[in-house]
Order: structure tokens, then C-alpha cells, then sequence
């Protein structure tokens, strides 16, 4: 019996210089590593880019007592991001179905981020830090990937997420273009889904990682911009690329062969939301091309906070929370994970959807809203 064959990873071109903002992000002092990750090519690449951090062995990438449910990192909630790596090895492979974003929910190849967005979900989740984690077993979820996409056939019913190809989101709890400037997980990832023609990749971002563009993905990832008004975004979206700068890379991305979607998300209704929102949208008819409005599409997606992550944001972010937390429009949910959430109570919630889609109708008619939610 013949073993099957391993897809050569991407090879790409020598990383160049971060720039001033790529530094600003990660600047990393301490690598807390479990063994088998140490072991694998990915886990060295990532020491060899940053060979002067101090290396840390630790049991499980789950259980490091200086990072979760350590208190006093609220405090150190940025500094954490920027100076803290951690790597692991995704022991538990599946594909989730989705049915919003994308079919399917791809197993990790990372989460966590370096950037600090006030409404992040990610952080409910590892107890007061939410520094990268890098799974460093590639091979294998790459290998997972082909045989699911293969077990699914091809697409016979075209549906909101894609026509034609089966989607799977591969960055769920992480940033993709942040995690490239940390390891080839996503190059690899990009090249993969370039040989599977009934399937494409994709993610949202709020970081313009122009090294991606050399990855040549032939229109078999999608990347979806994550865009809000930037007087939401210069309080809510911290580290992040500017709003601007997001608008201006979207043609050059088309341009090398990505899918581009946009991703308003989460839409946060305070006080001269509807000017705010409409302002962008004049904004994007007049500044992207016409091969970007000849594919583009959005998702819409309503505030959702945590009573949690309010607490944490009061140590470190309050000002935040003046938008994210406001009780007399929102209402309680229990999360699927079990946690308290707090959204926008059903009425509230179906006038902003509802008002949202008449603006994009009145000043971007070409931005198709696949869903709203």
C-alpha cells in the first residue's frame, strides 16, 4: 500500500522587512512552547524569527499559569500581544459547518491576535491574555483539509456562502495576515486551496499585510476586509490598519488573484451611526475599481458583546465601553459555549439591519449583502 502523497508547501520568497507598523505589533520577548511543537519545522521557523526570544516549555499551550487566568495581565493586555508567542500543536482536527461566513470552519492553524480590537470574542475564552498561539502541525491539517474538501464532492446548490466551491474559514479566532508576519501557516494554506478547485479559503482582517500579495492564489481564497466608520474604529479597532488603508489595498488585492469581500462588522449603533456609515459607503463607490465592484460582496453583523469581556475592557479600555456596553438597548444571550452575551434587543437590532441595507443600496447599488445577521 502506497502512502499518499504529501503536497509540497509553499515556498515563498525571503520575508521582507516588517514595516513600522508590523514592528509596532510584535516586538517578542517570550516563546512559551510545548515540546512537540518545538520539534516540528514550523515551531523552529518561528524561533528563527525571533532568535532573541526567551523560550519557554510548557505542558499545553492551554495551561500557562503567567497568561491565563492571571489577573493582572489586564493591565498588560497590549503589552502581552506584543511580547508573548505561543506554540502548540492542534491535536483535535474537524470541520465545523457554518452555513453564514463559509460552509465550514477550518481546524485552527492559529488564534489569538496581536492587534487589540475591544469587541474581540477570542480573549472570552483564555482568561485575561490573548497573545498568538501557533499550531505548528501544518502538514497535518493541510493533509485533513484535501480529504475533507475531496469527501464533499462537488457544490450541486448554489447558496449564499459561494455559487459554485465549498468555503472554509481559516481564521476564525485568529488574523490571517497577522499570523503570516509570524509563520508560512497561511502561504501554505493559500497554496492548498489553490489545488482544490471545488473549494476556496478565506478570512477576514483588519490588517493590511501587503506580503500576501506575492502569494499567488489563483481566486481560491477569499479575503474579506473588515471595515467600520473610523470614528468607530480609532476606539474600537486598536492596532489595527487604519480604515483608509484598508479601502486603498482592496484593487491591488484583486489584482493578485484574491476573491475580495467586505466584512462590516460588528456595527455598533450610537449616536450619528447612520451619517457615519453612509459617509463610507460614499467613500468606497468613489475609491475602488470596477473589476473589485464586478465580484464584491459584504457580510453585516450586529454588535454581539460579553459581560466578561466588559470587565476586562474596564481595566484596560474604558472608553470602550461607553459604545460596546449600553443596557437599555441591549438584551442577554446565552452563548453556545455557555457565557453570557449581550446584543441588541430583537427591535433595535431590526432597525439597524434594516437601515443599514437602505444605505448600501442608496450609495454602494453594486455591494451585494450576502447576509445579515
Amino acid at each position: 500500500m502506497t502512502s499518499e502523497p504529501v503536497l509540497p508547501l509553499f515556498e515563498p520568497p525571503p520575508p521582507t522587512p516588517l514595516d513600522d507598523a508590523a514592528c509596532r505589533l510584535l516586538q517578542v520577548r517570550s516563546i512559551y512552547a510545548e515540546p512537540e511543537a518545538l520539534a516540528t519545522p514550523r515551531g523552529q521557523q518561528v524561533l528563527g524569527r525571533f532568535p532573541d526570544a526567551r523560550v519557554v516549555e510548557v505542558p499545553s499551550h492551554w495551561q500557562i499559569p503567567e497568561l491565563h487566568g492571571n489577573e493582572g495581565n489586564v493591565e498588560r493586555w497590549v503589552r502581552v500581544k506584543t511580547e508573548t508567542l505561543v506554540l502548540g500543536v492542534k491535536k483535535s482536527l474537524s470541520a465545523r459547518l457554518n452555513g453564514r461566513s463559509s460552509d465550514f470552519i477550518a481546524p485552527s492553524t492559529a488564534n489569538g491576535c496581536a492587534m487589540a480590537c475591544a469587541y474581540c470574542y477570542v480573549p472570552r475564552r483564555k482568561g485575561y491574555a490573548n497573545p498568538i498561539t501557533v499550531f505548528t502541525n501544518i502538514e497535518q491539517i493541510t493533509r485533513y483539509l484535501r480529504g475533507h474538501v475531496g469527501r464533499q464532492g462537488i457544490k450541486t446548490e448554489p447558496d449564499q456562502v459561494d455559487p459554485v466551491a465549498w468555503v472554509y474559514d481559516i481564521g476564525e479566532n485568529n488574523d490571517c495576515s497577522v499570523d503570516a508576519l509570524v509563520s508560512d501557516n497561511v502561504a501554505d494554506l493559500v497554496a492548498t486551496f489553490r489545488t482544490l478547485p471545488t473549494a476556496k479559503a478565506s478570512f477576514a482582517t483588519k490588517l493590511v499585510n501587503r506580503q500576501l500579495l506575492d502569494l499567488d492564489p489563483q481566486g481560491r481564497t477569499r479575503i474579506r476586509f473588515s471595515l467600520m466608520p473610523e470614528q468607530d474604529a480609532r476606539v474600537l479597532d486598536l492596532r489595527t490598519s487604519p480604515v483608509g488603508e484598508r479601502i486603498a489595498a482592496i484593487d491591488d488585492f484583486v489584482e493578485a488573484g484574491y476573491e475580495v469581500h467586505l466584512n462590516f462588522s460588528p456595527v455598533v449603533l450610537r449616536e450619528g451611526w447612520e451619517l457615519d456609515w453612509a459617509e463610507l459607503l460614499r467613500r468606497l463607490d468613489d475609491e475602488v475599481g470596477a473589476p473589485f465592484k464586478a465580484q464584491a460582496a459584504c457580510e453585516v453583523i450586529m454588535l454581539t458583546h460579553n459581560r466578561d469581556l466588559h470587565e476586562v475592557n474596564l481595566g484596560w479600555h474604558p472608553k470602550a465601553e461607553e459604545v460596546l456596553w449600553t443596557p437599555a438597548q441591549q438584551q442577554p444571550k446565552r452563548s453556545q459555549s455557555g457565557m453570557w452575551n449581550v446584543r441588541y434587543r430583537n427591535d433595535v437590532k431590526r432597525q439597524g439591519l434594516t437601515r443599514l441595507q437602505e444605505l448600501i443600496g442608496e450609495h454602494a447599488p453594486w455591494l451585494r449583502v450576502r447576509y445579515a445577521f
